[in-house]
């Protein structure tokens, strides 16, 4: 069995939640936000462990969090941006960690189907991302004057989420690199190498808490799965 790791990223400020905490611990029916994701890590049977990456100043706040998920190996400090906070998560991982999913807290709703059919792909894979087919049009506009340049096909067009798998050395390479623009997820980074990235079902439940009026959308999903 390969050894699979998971890089929880904690490190959002909260800011557009208008929130006093990072996003991860803000509380959606009395739990933090955080705790979702991790408790279905933490169960599934092909994840053998797990790195937390969060706020610096908010470490012991996850450090009390994680006390009942025992696939928790460490805590860290995550950097200024994203990309900087995987660094974190990477160098915590486990020596013969082979395989690595990133995973955004502030996506609540993954479930143990949705984790396997990504480390299911990454048998076959170097590099494998879960996402869902657009429901909606997309227009490429002109930033400068709002004309719309261009009307992609639909069908070609899928929304990325979370987690993100790689192989280890692979994503790791790909951090070590400099790239002169900010990448927006880890696939990116491998993209900009030339690595191949396969793209998985995820699921249209799988929304990213970034808003209040997400969280008001995460707790009608939260009540609707009882």
């Amino acid at each position: 069995m390969v050894k699979t790791e998971v890089i929880v990223v904690a490190g959002g400020a909260g800011k557009r939640l208008n929130a006093s905490v990072p996003k991860a611990l803000v509380l959606l029916k009395g739990k933090p936000l955080i705790s979702y994701c991790l408790k279905v890590l933490n169960t599934h049977k092909d994840i053998d462990g797990i790195v937390l990456v969060g706020v610096k100043d908010y470490l012991k706040d996850f450090e009390r969090i994680v006390r009942g998920f025992k696939k928790v190996r460490a805590v860290v400090a995550g950097g200024v941006k994203r990309s900087d906070s995987v660094k974190c998560g990477l160098k915590a991982l486990s020596q013969d960690c082979k395989v690595v999913l990133v995973h955004d807290a502030a996506r609540p709703f993954i479930d143990h189907a949705l984790v396997s059919r990504l480390i299911t792909s990454l048998k076959k894979n170097k590099a494998a991302i879960v996402g869902v087919p657009v429901k909606f049009t997309v227009k490429k506009v002109d930033r400068k004057n709002l004309v719309i340049q261009d009307t992609p096909a639909r069908d070609l067009l899928w929304e990325a989420q979370t987690p993100q798998g790689f192989h280890k050395d692979i994503l790791v390479k790909a951090h070590a690199k400099k790239f002169k623009e900010e990448a927006t997820d880890d696939a990116v980074m491998v993209e900009r190498l030339g690595g191949k990235v396969r793209m998985v079902m995820g699921s249209y439940r799988n929304i990213k808490v970034t808003t209040p009026e997400d969280i008001i959308l995460a707790g009608h999903l939260l009540t609707g799965a009882r």
